[in-house]
């Protein structure tokens, strides 16, 4: 009896406790000059929220901030700092305000999503914050509502997504000087006009950028309006050269680009440089982001809307509407019978199904954006 009770309160060693650590998921509203945060548990709770600057400092005092927002840190002071684990954000315009902040995380081994704006109702319930967005964010990423990765945007991608940005914004320039420059034709002396008929575009522009070679006073009356005119045809003649000689620069440079780092999708017959390049971007520089072909699909608008008529579904024959900017897809732009000889039963089978033509080129381009796809996203061994 008196071993019993001997043994019965002999000491026992004390296990030291370790603090409790847990996960949290960040969520970021982006602005221009300062990013507002929420942290949120994995139930749901609001931790904290915070604002930083739109910086590199902002940036990683943004993440250690999350870092010290976890559950075993709530009340236990600064030393407590450390004891979250941040491995999803959510971020607002990953494309834009939010860019530099989800390549930063990226590269911090966080796994971050691009969240769209609030729905509209919601937001006429709640209202509209800052810090509200931001939790909106997060909520996103715990629901799995923001389904879509951001892009990594720091490799071949981003910098062919640069030099298309600034081929575009060069053709637009070139159309309205073209545009400009005819229009100033119109209403210029007729024999000057008369001159210039019947040349060919190139003949124009030369001949126009000839005309600032002469020198001529400017005079008084419809001499000075004639020395006005030949003066500002030169000025956009040469600005039209300055810009082809820009658009072809840049061009070159996205072939290069492509030759090297995806020579696979120049193979493909109905494929150029062109729709190389939007392919590409589309995918983004981690293309492991895509997970399947059916999203690569949605994600260039080569899949049919999906409308619900009574209780069944059925594939509708309008298009899928396409995102802001993407007025045309890659689909779009490869030619559908280039599959032909891939798939010689493809267009005999819709039309003895009583299909449309359009639903036929429709199929046409979700083939193609399913062949596309092993291309640009090879198979991982």
């Amino acid at each position: 009896m008196s071993s019993m009770s001997t043994s019965s309160t002999s000491p026992v060693p004390r296990m030291r406790r370790r603090r409790p650590t847990g996960e949290v998921v960040l969520g970021v509203d982006t602005h221009r000059d300062a990013h507002v945060a929420a942290v949120l548990s994995l139930v749901g709770a609001v931790l904290a929220t915070g604002e930083f600057p739109a910086t590199a400092v902002g940036y990683r005092d943004l993440l250690q901030w999350a870092r010290g927002q976890g559950p075993g840190a709530r009340g236990q002071g600064p030393g407590a700092r450390g004891l979250g684990v941040v491995r999803r954000a959510g971020v607002e315009g990953t494309g834009c305000f939010g860019a530099a902040l989800s390549r930063y995380l990226l590269a911090q081994g966080v796994d971050v999503s691009d969240v769209n704006r609030m729905d509209r109702t919601d937001r006429r319930r709640r209202g509209k914050t800052h810090p509200l967005d931001a939790e909106n964010a997060a909520r996103a990423v715990l629901s799995g509502q923001a389904g879509a990765r951001a892009k990594s945007g720091d490799g071949p991608v981003q910098i062919a997504r640069l030099y298309k940005l600034a081929k575009g914004s060069a053709v637009k320039a070139r159309t309205q000087a073209i545009k400009q420059l005819k229009a100033v034709l119109l209403t210029a002396d007729p024999d000057l006009r008369e001159g210039l008929a019947g040349l060919h575009n190139a003949e124009l522009f030369r001949s126009c950028a000839r005309f600032a070679d002469v020198s001529q006073s400017e005079g008084d009356g419809e001499e000075a309006v004639l020395h006005a005119t030949r003066i500002t045809l030169s000025v956009l003649a040469r600005r039209i050269g300055q810009l082809t000689e820009q658009i072809r620069d840049l061009e070159d440079r996205l072939a290069r680009l492509v030759e090297r780092h995806a020579p696979q999708l120049l193979a493909v017959v109905g494929i150029g440089p062109v729709t190389a390049v939007t392919l590409l971007i589309t995918v983004g520089d981690n293309p492991e982001r895509l997970g399947s072909e059916a999203s690569f699909g949605r994600a260039v608008r080569g899949q049919s809307r999906r409308a619900f008529l009574g209780h069944s579904a059925v594939l509708s024959p309008q298009p899928r509407r396409r995102p802001a900017g993407q007025r045309r897809p890659a689909p779009d732009r490869a030619d559908p019978t280039a599959l032909r000889p891939a798939h010689p039963g493809l267009l005999r089978t819709p039309h003895q199904g009583g299909q449309e033509p359009t639903r036929i080129v429709r199929c046409l381009k979700r083939y193609a954006a399913r062949e596309v796809f092993h291309l640009v996203r090879p198979t991982q061994p």
